[in-house]
This record gives structure tokens, C-alpha cells and sequence, in this order.
């Protein structure tokens, strides 16, 4: 049977690894064993966390969107009762911006989602 020589493999994926850590710190980033160990790590981390953060902004838009309905006297949840009432079709990130930066617009779906509930 012939040798298998892989330097050369193994060399060019050692290489990826000590790149891809180029900004850890200490052992991390020189030694290749807990380099590896590291960015598999911080993958793992990276992709968990891309869905973790489209929770974490729905519930910042939520919070949002709560605190100003409240400020009007209404509850979140009567809130968005009536806009679904009356026909509204605005996501929660379009609501949120407009309480923060359009205090109008937001009066007026308010106005709105009262109307709706009363009903």
C-alpha cells in the first residue's frame, strides 16, 4: 500500500484556523489546539446568535411599542387587538419606529385601535 503523505493539507487547514483567531487573545491565538477549540467555539456562538438576535430586537420593538400605548392609557395587547380589527397590517419594527420618531402617525393608529376595541 502507498504512503499518504497530507502535509500539506493539514498544514493549509491549520493556516485557515490561526487566520480565522487572528483577533483572540493569549493561547487562543498562538496555540493551534485551543485555537481550534476556540473558533469552534465562537462558530457555534455565531450562528445561535444570529437567531437570538431577531428575538431579542422583537422584544425591544414590543417593549417599545408598549411603553407608548401606555403613556396613552391603553394596554399592549388591547393595542394591537384593534389595529388587527381594523385592518392594519404594520409589523412590529414599522409600530416601534413610529412611537419612537412619529408621535402623529402613532396617535392616529392609536385613535384607530381605541375605535376598533370599542366596537
Amino acid at each position: 500500500m502507498a504512503r499518504i503523505k497530507r502535509g500539506t493539507n493539514g498544514l493549509k487547514h491549520r493556516r485557515k484556523v490561526m487566520k480565522l483567531v487572528k483577533g483572540f487573545r493569549a493561547a487562543r491565538r498562538r496555540n493551534y489546539r485551543v485555537a481550534n477549540e476556540a473558533l469552534l467555539k465562537s462558530l457555534s456562538y455565531a450562528f445561535r446568535d444570529r437567531r437570538v438576535r431577531k428575538r431579542d430586537f422583537r422584544s425591544l420593538w414590543i417593549s417599545r411599542i408598549n411603553a407608548a400605548v401606555r403613556a396613552e392609557g391603553m394596554s399592549y395587547s388591547l393595542f394591537i387587538n384593534g389595529l388587527k380589527k381594523s385592518g392594519v397590517t404594520l409589523n412590529r419594527k414599522a409600530l416601534a419606529d413610529l412611537a419612537v420618531h412619529d408621535s402623529k402617525a402613532f396617535g392616529s393608529l392609536l385613535n384607530m385601535a381605541k375605535q376598533a376595541v370599542a366596537k
